[in-house]
């Protein structure tokens, strides 16, 4: 990955951008993506849409969400404490005693996760994971009044944590699900730039993935996609406490997850398979029985249906403010986009 391509990264990853407010994101993939397509727009939803060669028949739609998982506030004490809901999987163990940023329109505001200490607790409940609703954020407020200048019903809470590089091309951030796959889906933009496409390609950076893979159900419905490719986090299997005869055997640095079941088009899947070996791209499989949670899902069975695949990212911790990814694993990433686009005919019969 280049110096700039790493630059973009992590001021992406630290845009926060909760699931259903993700406009800061989406300005960023605006940006970034309008130099390398021949149109770039944002609809109705959020996403945002970079299309290349869109007079071609094939339509192939690439998705990667852009929003992340977070908190909203549901009331504020007459102390002035905030009491929390979830916005998509939050799980609250990790959620304890994270340094917060609230989202009110005024600006960030930050606060702690708050716990009772633990010479305070009862011996029985220490140790005891909290629910989301007995969470509360401590924001510095003298009382509901004077939270109530700074933070609103409703409010976005995204967790605070920098973006970190550890050893051997690891990164540590919040979001790397998925904000990563909307980066993936740019860099494919960029490293088809000056390719002479038979398909036409639509990089989409879509939107409230974690509440219901709702971007994706919209956008597909308009770009009406012959092929829909989602580029996702897939779980890193090289970390303490993973069953990997449940899991799989995917570890972070060793290339690019290919799922393989119900969701995945068997032709599509064959074509990428293709494409990894001529780009000289690592790769791992992931089998998936049913549908796969993600883009994925949503842009199969969109209208009459489409073929549809699911590459991954492998990521260690996720849905918590320390996912960690490989910065190679990427790169590869789009480098496989790139290359199966690069030769993909205007004409393929998808049926199985």
């Amino acid at each position: 990955m280049d110096k700039a391509a790493l630059a973009f990264l992590e001021t992406l990853m630290t845009t926060p951008s909760p699931s259903g407010f993700e406009q800061p994101a989406q300005k960023l993939m605006r940006e970034r993506m309008k130099p390398f397509a021949d149109s770039v727009r944002t609809d109705v939803h959020g996403n945002v849409i970079a299309a290349l060669n869109p007079n071609a028949p094939l339509r192939v739609m690439l998705a990667g969400h852009v929003d992340e998982i977070g908190l909203m506030v549901k009331n504020i004490t007459d102390g002035g404490y905030l009491y929390v809901a979830a916005i998509g999987g939050v799980d609250p163990v990790v959620a304890v005693a994270q340094r917060v940023t609230i989202h009110g329109s005024k600006g960030g505001v930050p606060g702690v996760v708050g716990r009772v200490a633990i010479h305070l607790t009862d011996q029985e409940e220490r140790g005891k994971p909290m629910k989301i609703h007995q969470l509360w954020i401590d924001i510095g407020a003298k009382d509901k009044k004077d939270a109530q200048k700074v933070v609103r019903i409703g409010d976005p809470i995204t967790f605070d944590a920098p973006f970190t590089r550890l050893r051997n091309n690891l990164v540590a951030a919040r979001a790397f699900d998925d904000r990563m796959g909307s980066f993936i889906v740019a860099e494919t933009l960029r490293k088809l730039k000056g390719t002479k496409l038979k398909v036409a390609v639509y990089s989409v950076s879509t939107v409230q993935e974690e509440v219901g893979l709702r971007g994706a159900r919209t956008s597909a419905y308009g770009i009406d996609p012959h092929v829909g490719i989602a580029a996702e986090v897939g779980h890193a299997t090289d970390t303490p406490g993973i069953d990997k005869n449940r899991v799989g055997d995917t570890p972070c640095n060793s290339g690019v997850i290919i799922t393989r079941g119900a969701n995945i088009n068997p032709k599509l899947q064959g074509m990428l398979l293709d494409a990894a070996k001529r780009s000289k791209v690592k790769i791992t499989h992931e089998g998936a029985p049913g549908g796969t949670g993600t883009d994925a899902n949503a842009m199969q069975i969109t209208r009459a249906g489409v073929a549809a695949a699911l590459i991954a990212v492998p990521c260690r911790y996720m849905h918590s403010p320390c996912e960690v990814v490989s910065l190679k694993d990427i790169d590869a990433a789009s480098t496989l986009l790139a290359a199966l686009l690069a030769r993909m005919p205007a004409k393929v019969d998808f049926t199985p």
